[in-house]
């Protein structure tokens, strides 16, 4: 086939195919990091701009000393994979050495396999990759499989195969898990109210000044514990009596709340001011036996061992322990928060409304609705009684005139 010069580059070509159309390819001469000499090229293009496009991309990189992107821009992931294991296999143990085997084998060569490595997105690895692995596995395996992937694409980065990881900010969901766990299955984890009174009264007792405070500000407020975690001093209005989430913390670090609908502040009960002017003394006398200064942008709740601020982790063990002494059904930290809603939600005659409940979880009236549903329930019923009721009593009051 006979290939024509462009006007445009000089390495740019064009030849005329058996069906009289038009195609472009380019040749581009570079040397390596060896200084020896090298040719890349490409072909099949249908315009003269694409093929431009291409050709320029792979000058830049020459020129910028990338020269990894351009020699294995043709390599497959499968290729790529095949070497990263063959390579490093050695330097993993052995139980690690089986699970990337595997994964690489049985997951990541049949899905992404026949994929170029360096043309590989987001929207295509979801759809080709976790999305096929969430009808077959359970959320936290498919989570597993993306975070070996992420590890081989790590490498190919180290070694200026590819000039970025850009799958490490995809998340993956399971809304069905989501909503019976995180949101939670509340016929089971959420307390009457004379079961909570039971639970802060143990708490009192038998646990430290920290615990209780964390436990009656989840109880009044309905915060996750990761925002509670991520309260400080400055997120406390002893004069207005209210409290503002900005963050969430727990022992991976700080981030920002979880929805936008989660930045809120809310009215806060006598009873937690009370015992969060308690709390902040014992704070201060705390911080100072270790040395420090307790400040208005400390974390609130600190551990009484090192004067430093909890982990989430701490806060479960502690609940598991009260629970069982105060011999009440199991309930989690997430569960105060279902039982804070709950009983807002149950007072029949004075019942919160949908859109204040919302605001102070932090969530949207729609998923109160979701979640909450059963209260609803309760309360349909009890209303149709007490409509029954009135009629009633309204009946006997004219018959008796």
């Amino acid at each position: 086939m006979k290939y024509t010069k462009s006007k445009k580059d000089p390495e740019l070509y064009y030849s005329i195919n058996d069906k009289g159309e038009k195609r472009w390819m380019f040749r581009h001469k570079y040397y390596d990091s060896f200084g020896k000499r090298k040719e890349k090229k490409k072909r099949g293009f249908l315009s003269e701009k694409e093929a431009y496009q291409a050709l320029l991309e792979v000058k830049t990189n020459t020129a910028q000393g990338a020269i990894k992107l351009v020699e294995f821009s043709n390599y497959t992931v499968a290729e790529w994979f095949d070497i990263w294991f063959e390579t490093h296999q050695l330097d993993w143990k052995p139980t690690s050495r089986l699970q990337r085997e595997m994964a690489i084998r049985l997951q990541i060569k049949p899905l992404l396999g026949n994929y170029k490595l360096q043309k590989l997105d987001k929207t295509t690895y979801k759809q080709a990759f976790i999305n096929p692995l969430l009808k077959k596995y359970k959320v936290e395996t498919v989570k597993l499989f993306h975070r070996l992937f992420k590890i081989g694409i790590n490498a190919a980065v180290d070694d200026e195969i590819l000039a970025r990881n850009r799958f490490t900010k995809i998340t993956i969901r399971d809304e069905k898990s989501e909503l019976l766990s995180t949101k939670g299955n509340i016929n089971e984890n959420f307390l009457e109210a004379h079961e909570l009174n039971k639970l802060l009264a143990t708490a009192k007792e038998h646990e430290n000044i920290t615990n209780y405070t964390f436990f009656l500000l989840l109880a009044y407020t309905g915060l996750r514990r990761g925002e509670a975690c991520g309260l400080q001093w400055d997120n406390i209005n002893f004069t207005k009596k209210t409290l503002t989430v900005e963050r969430t913390r727990d022992n991976k670090g700080v981030r920002t709340p979880k929805t936008q609908n989660s930045y809120r502040t809310i009215l806060i009960d006598e009873v937690l001011v009370q015992q969060l002017i308690v709390y902040k003394n014992w704070c201060k006398e705390t911080r100072q036996k270790f040395g420090h200064h307790l400040k208005n942008d400390d974390f609130i709740f600190l551990s009484y061992q090192t004067g430093e601020p909890i982990t989430d982790n701490s806060v479960i063990y502690s609940l598991r322990r009260v629970v069982k002494k105060a011999g009440i059904k199991p309930i989690t930290p997430h569960g105060l928060r279902h039982t804070h809603a709950t009983l807002l939600l149950s007072q029949s005659k004075r019942a919160a409304s949908v859109k204040v409940v919302a605001e102070r979880l932090g969530n949207t009236p729609q998923m109160i609705l979701d979640i909450y549903g059963h209260t609803f329930l309760d309360l349909e019923e009890e209303t149709v009684q007490l409509f029954s009721e009135s009629l009633s009593g309204a009946k006997s009051g004219a018959t008796s005139e």
